[in-house]
């Protein structure tokens, strides 16, 4: 299996006004974006072309916004990136990167 592009846990995941999981995962690997659980089971995955993402307007600078399959998620990462040897996820703009170099879109909210 090849490594994964980009791997993010600790990830808040909601839908709307709900939240689905306060310590997901985001993957990407292989063309495909997953969102899993802090299980691991998987809350919904695409191929990176039906995938967008980007900031939201207003909010804080942690948050990113993915739809999938049609699907508007807010993600909740850190605003910046862990230091050497820290926990936590990787900031958002990390993220969003990584759906455009991996053949995503960028969304303008």
């Amino acid at each position: 299996m090849a490594e994964p592009e980009f791997t993010a846990k600790g990830v808040r995941i909601g839908r709307r006004l709900r939240s689905l999981t306060r310590a997901g995962q985001v993957r990407i690997s292989g063309g495909r974006l997953e969102l899993l659980t802090s299980y691991g089971s998987e809350i919904d995955s695409a191929p990176l072309a039906a995938v967008s993402a980007g900031r939201p307007w207003f909010g804080p600078d942690g948050k990113a916004q993915a739809t999938v399959n049609g699907t508007r998620y807010s993600l909740t990462l850190g605003e910046d990136d862990p230091g050497p040897g820290e926990a936590g996820p990787p900031s958002v703009r990390r993220f969003i990167d990584a759906v455009h170099r991996a053949g995503g879109r960028l969304s303008g909210a």
